[in-house]
């Protein structure tokens, strides 16, 4: 009987950590998680293997991952709190771990790496140049894993939802109110597409890759192309769908209300300086991805945003 192949989760309690976590057990996965709590952390996922460590002590992270194959870093700083003081920190505790072991390091990568300069479709090649503090965090993160010299899987997306996401765009920033939807705030101009990773899909897909580790290079760059919407109206238009309130009104996102909050709270402040990516399109191109799975997990959109509204309680 074939032994199953083991990873270390960090972040398994959020969106993407956890939707990960799940995937690989669905893939036949054994899979650990690292928290400082591990007995409160427990009820968010019982079936996976708790143990104590904290991702910015690096020697619990190594602990923890002894005998892993994959260690996936989906640890971030909530509500885009000091990301500068924590990113590369977290990342490197998880560098530390992979090296120890040999394992494949997994990084969720996103679409902040590029600026307003890159063009409307990138691939995996274009240059980045980020113009805000997260993007250059992020591209820092991707060079420190090439030269930390560990086996890397990125995989970039764009703006995360799913029925287990709390902080996304998607449940604070287009429905910013509790309870059943009564309006939805589209951030974007009018005309304006983005891009959507729909996180079960997502994290399906980053399982599907990993099963192919004799074919990964070292360092492996893959974009998930996800729901793209040319216009993002029809995204706002497929929540109301999706949430029974077919005439639900559409607004537009206060933007002038965050330019004038944004000095005072930081979370505001990270979120103005993402502007740009609802002021003009930035699609991820997955012809790499589907040129090497084939086939690749998309949940239609209006049955992606149920379930994403029945998770957040919001049907």
């Amino acid at each position: 009987m074939e032994q199953k192949k083991t990873a270390l989760v960090i972040g398994a309690t959020g969106g993407i950590g956890g939707e990960v976590a799940r995937a690989l057990q669905a893939g036949g996965w054994a899979v650990r998680a690292l928290h400082r709590e591990p007995g409160r952390a427990r009820a968010s996922n019982p079936a996976l293997e708790w143990v104590a460590g904290d991702a910015l002590d690096a020697a619990s992270v190594v602990r923890a991952a002894a005998g892993v194959e994959v260690v996936v870093h989906g640890a971030n700083p909530p509500g885009y709190r000091n990301w500068k003081g924590l990113a590369l920190p977290m990342l490197e505790s998880s560098i530390a771990a992979a090296a120890a072991g040999g394992a494949r390091l997994l990084l969720p990568g996103t679409v902040y790496n590029y600026g307003p300069d890159v063009g409307a479709v990138v691939d995996e090649a274009a240059p980045q140049r980020p113009t805000t503090r997260k993007g250059a965090i992020r591209v820092a993160m991707e060079d420190r894993l090439r030269e930390a010299g560990v086996k890397t899987l990125i995989v970039r997306a764009g703006d995360f939802f799913g029925p287990r996401t709390g902080n996304s765009w998607l449940a604070q920033g287009m429905l910013p109110t509790p309870g059943p939807v009564k309006r939805v705030f589209n951030p974007a101009r009018a005309g304006v597409g983005h891009a959507w990773a729909y996180l079960p899909d997502l994290a399906a897909t980053m399982v599907r890759l990993l099963a192919r580790e004799g074919a990964l290079d070292r360092v492996e760059v893959f974009h998930f192309g996800g729901h793209w919407v040319d216009d993002n109206r029809a995204f706002a238009e497929a929540i109301r769908r999706a949430a029974g309130r077919p005439r639900a009104p559409i607004y537009p996102f206060p933007w002038p209300v965050v330019h004038a909050l944004a000095p005072f709270n930081e979370t505001l402040r990270e979120m103005r300086e993402m502007i740009y990516l609802w002021r003009r399109p930035l699609r991820l191109a997955d012809t790499k991805l589907r040129g090497f799975l084939g086939t690749v997990p998309e949940t239609p959109l209006d049955q992606a945003l149920r379930a994403t509204l029945e998770g957040l309680g919001r049907r």
